[in-house]
């Protein structure tokens, strides 16, 4: 750890950044800085396509040139433009006044006499906002990444457990068998439907002049269709076009977004919280990392830290999300500048995410299935066979089924004995008897197995 990150204030940028780093590209400072350059070059580039005025389709040479300013961009660009924005105080201005002065330093004719087309009819929010949509894609991608990581882990456990039958818990209580497996995979599939929600929210971006209303693009040019050529423009981006705004992007689709990631983290909540009651029952134990230690004083023990982490994580991340989706979509009027400090923070949501998932996926890779701990439990609680055994009883229209074993089996400690009794006491057939006489806790799991494979 560098002195940088022993004093910074966030821990993102501290004690987590060595899982946070993956999105330094996307979300810091700098990657803002540079999708604005990319939002404004392809812009230039696509009022030549279109014909704008005087400009020209962009032939072979200026395009590898424009081109090049985005896939050469460099740290040193970056500075410059700050340094320019120290000037300017305004750092979408800073931009474009960059990008004019690399126009008049290319020594391209056409650029030096076409350098007011750079950042034309363009209000700042226009470039923010796709600057904005541009990062929000890549940094899905980059989380979606992590999440069909935590499915595929799930559904190998899944296979791999589906038949450890395992004392479920309503309430707290002993409750019918399940197995590990369809435990495991009822997350994966909660997942799934969330992650595959997340993966069909559209990015959307608005390009349409200070109010919204292209007052200044038909003014200058009222022959050109420019709903039409900015929806190509956006297109071209993987953007769809909000035609309906004030001069912001209303943010209504970051707001799905960040409720879409807050469901996720709340079903990896629930999980982290159960897989911490299964170490603690045993049901699975941790391995020993060599130098690993568990408590400062106590020497014995392997705590369940990176679930702990995950769960600690989750909520820090959801509390933003919550926050991003009541704050963003609301603006005074046609705008206020509320919303600006706001979305510079939308890289911590993500983070914080990441940094869970990463943790849960540590955290699952250590552990180990503990069957004689499950056997144990399993073993000992007979009572939960009074529900099957209710239910034929019912089938058989035995009356007040429920209540006759309730009698003898709630708060009752039962054994086997005392269930076989219970089943020859019953007015049913005798093939009836000796298929529930057959059943144990360990085998009263329905198509739970099944279940695992689906």
């Amino acid at each position: 750890m560098n002195e940088n990150e022993l004093f910074a204030i966030c821990p993102l940028d501290g004690r987590y950044k060595s899982r946070s780093r993956i999105l330094e590209e996307t979300f810091s400072e700098a990657a803002l800085i540079t999708y604005r350059v990319k939002v404004e070059i392809l812009w230039f580039k696509r009022l030549c396509l279109e014909s704008v005025g005087n400009l020209n389709p962009p032939d072979e040479k200026l395009e590898k040139q424009l081109d090049s300013w985005i896939s050469q961009f460099s740290v040193d660009d970056i500075k410059e433009i700050k340094s320019i924005e120290k000037e300017t105080n305004h750092d979408v201005k800073a931009v474009e006044y960059f990008l004019k002065r690399r126009a008049r330093e290319s020594g391209n004719t056409f650029l030096k006499n076409h350098v007011e087309m750079f950042h034309f009819g363009c209000t700042s929010e226009d470039i923010n906002n796709i600057a904005y949509a541009l990062m929000l894609k890549d940094a899905r991608e980059v989380l979606l990444l992590q999440t069909d990581l935590l499915q595929k882990k799930l559904k190998v456990m899944s296979k791999r457990y589906k038949n450890v039958p395992i004392l479920s818990h309503t309430h707290g209580q002993p409750a019918s068998p399940s197995t590990m497996g369809k435990e495991l995979i009822n997350f994966q599939k909660r997942l799934m439907i969330q992650i595959d929600g997340l993966k069909e929210i559209k990015i959307k971006g608005k390009f349409n002049g200070a109010t919204g209303n292209y007052s200044a693009h038909s003014i200058a040019y009222p022959n050109i269709d420019w709903p039409k050529n900015i929806k190509r423009y956006l297109s071209s981006l993987k953007i769809e076009l909000n035609s309906h705004t004030t001069q912001i992007e209303p943010h209504d689709y970051i707001a799905e977004l960040c409720n879409r990631i807050n469901h996720i983290n709340s079903i990896l909540i629930g999980f982290t919280q159960d897989i911490w009651s299964y170490i603690s029952k045993g049901y699975f134990t941790q391995k020993n990392i060599s130098g690993e230690i568990g408590s400062s004083t106590m020497p014995h023990k392997i705590n369940p830290i990176n679930f702990e982490n995950a769960e600690g994580n989750l909520g820090m991340s959801n509390s933003l999300n919550h926050f991003f989706a009541n704050k963003l979509t609301i603006s005074r009027l046609q705008r206020d500048l509320s919303d600006s400090t706001v979305l510079r923070n939308l890289g911590l949501t993500f983070a914080y995410s990441i940094i869970a998932y990463k943790n849960i996926l540590i955290g699952l890779n250590k552990l180990d299935i503990n069957k004689h701990n499950i056997n144990k439990d399993i073993d000992n609680s007979w009572e939960i066979l009074a529900e099957p055994i209710q239910m034929v009883a019912r089938k058989h229209h035995i009356p007040d089924s429920y209540e006759y074993l309730k009698k003898y089996t709630r708060g009752e400690k039962v054994n086997q004995e005392i269930i076989l009794k219970i089943i020859n006491s019953l007015n049913i057939p005798e093939s009836e008897k000796n298929n529930l006489a057959k059943l144990t806790p360990r085998k009263y799991i329905g198509y739970a197995s099944k279940l695992c494979d689906e």
